[in-house]
């Protein structure tokens, strides 16, 4: 019988048998590839390794080798901070992110910047040194000629501070202008050289020291120095604007005040009693004792009208005690006056509680309210005041623009909406103009807040605590208990 050629699937088969073969080879190729790669993926080189397709993620090894540059990089600069001395090895500060803080800026926003503050807190000290320190040089003899090289190097450095805060630090302020804020260089050099600040600090740097040469060291030749009081009140309104409780610093600020009103009636009473000669009557200062702290207790005594003091002899010893008692009357009836508007105003926000929580208790014995519901509306007004710290949250914000609202409320409520799974994926703006809509509420334990049956006019965010679903046929089995992030009621 003849022999027959095979049939034309034979061949599909020995072609595809190659196909696979080669496909098989070059998987194993591309599999010995990696495995040395990942053996050593240092050597590896990418020109033995097959090229990629677009779709496929590039291979562990590259990721691991710019990870390792990445690490290499940051260790960099941490180990170019470490210096060998001796057997130890010290941590050297980064010296140019200090150098980059302490750099000036080309303007300075007074209001917000607190290396401007601390630069006006140095100047109000020199200012201090200078006030206190120039009455009491040039009526008491404390400055002598061994001593004054003392006094004159400190006088410097307050005067170099004078100078510095006149040519460097004053000309970079902004300021407002028409509802802008100027930044502009020249335009803040015009401003402050235009303003009634800069004639004064001007006089402030004025060295009339050189009269030194001529009179000797007499303090009097300093009197400029005090004019600089714009700078300490800045100072004080900075400060009180960055402090949380700034009622401490104006009960502090008003107590220097007395102090130092106390200190020139002390250097006035040396004064006049060096005049009259010490010793001389009853009423001078005998010279015996701590002159300073002798005549600052008569000053004490005077301004205050404590009494017991010797009677006046002379003229003129009437009539500076009847300058100093209407003086003491005044200042010290203002200071008082002063202190108690200080702390009123620290307590305001206590008192308006008080007030309030007053008023609803006579309310409600006037109408024989009963005592369960008289202790419930206490609990809650103690519980409102110890959580919030006020009443009504909405009165602090009803004076402020639209836009810091927002921010603030943003700030406050956006993390506990952002919980909410029903306001996931709803409008930016949306949630925004929720935001300026939602009210602090504080419940007792044991309040309803609302009934089934009831029309549903408010939507209600749990932010702290539990609320339980009552039902069943009593209305006392508890369904459900709803916690922080939950949503119930209606918009």
């Amino acid at each position: 019988s003849t022999q027959q050629p095979p049939p034309s699937h034979f061949q599909t088969n020995e072609y595809a048998d190659a196909q696979l073969q080669e496909i098989v080879r070059k998987m194993r190729e591309r599999a010995t590839v990696y495995k040395e790669k990942l053996k050593d993926p240092v050597l590896s080189s990418p020109e033995g390794s097959p090229t990629a397709s677009p779709k496929k993620p590039p291979p562990p090894p590259k990721e691991e080798k710019k990870q390792e540059k990445k690490e290499d990089a940051e260790a960099k600069p941490e180990e170019e901070h470490y210096c060998d001395m001796l057997c130890c090895k010290f941590k050297k500060p980064p010296l140019k992110k200090y150098m980059d803080y302490l750099q000036l800026p080309e303007s300075i926003d007074s209001y917000t910047d607190r290396r401007y503050v601390a630069w006006l807190m140095l100047v109000t000290v020199a200012y201090n040194w200078n006030c206190w320190f120039i009455p009491l040089r040039f009526v008491f003899p404390y400055q002598t000629p061994s001593n004054t090289i003392y006094w004159f190097t400190i006088d410097i450095i307050c005067d170099i501070c004078y100078l510095c805060d006149l040519l460097i630090f004053q000309p970079r302020v902004q300021f407002l202008k028409g509802g802008d804020i100027i930044s502009d260089k020249v335009e803040m050099k015009k401003f402050y050289h235009s303003s009634v600040k800069f004639r004064l600090d001007v006089i402030s740097v004025l060295p009339f020291e050189v009269l030194y040469f001529f009179f000797g060291f007499n303090p009097a030749f300093r009197a400029n120095k005090m004019l600089k009081h714009n700078t300490f009140f800045e100072f004080n309104d900075r400060l009180e604007a960055i402090l949380d409780k700034a009622y401490i610093y104006r009960v502090i600020r008003t107590t220097g005040y007395l102090l130092f009103i106390l200190h020139i009636n002390a250097c006035l009473y040396y004064w006049a009693s060096d005049y009259e000669g010490l010793g001389s009557t009853r009423w001078v200062y005998d010279g015996n004792g701590n002159m300073y702290l002798r005549c600052y207790y008569w000053a004490v005594r005077t301004l205050i009208t404590i009494g017991g003091l010797p009677e006046p002899q002379t003229l003129f010893e009437i009539v500076f005690q009847l300058l100093n008692f209407f003086l003491g009357v005044f200042v010290f009836s203002s200071l008082i006056g002063q202190m108690r508007d200080v702390i009123g105003a620290a307590t305001a926000g206590q008192n308006y509680y008080r007030s309030c929580m007053d008023n609803t208790v006579s309310y409600m014995n006037t109408y024989s309210i009963p005592r369960l519901v008289q202790n419930r509306v206490r609990t809650w007004y103690e519980y409102t005041w110890d959580s919030q710290g006020m009443l009504d949250e909405s009165e602090l914000l009803e004076q402020m623009p639209t836009k810091m609202q927002l921010a603030i409320a943003i700030d406050v409520n956006f993390a506990i909406v952002n919980k909410v799974d029903l306001f996931k994926g709803c409008d930016t703006q949306m949630i925004y103009d929720m935001l300026l809509r939602l009210k602090s509420i504080v419940y007792l334990p044991g309040d309803f807040v609302c009934k089934k049956g009831e029309i549903g006019r408010e939507m209600y965010i749990i932010k702290q605590g539990e609320v339980q679903v009552l039902g069943g046929p009593d209305g006392k089995k508890v369904l459900v208990t709803l916690r922080a992030g939950a949503v119930f009621g209606e918009i």
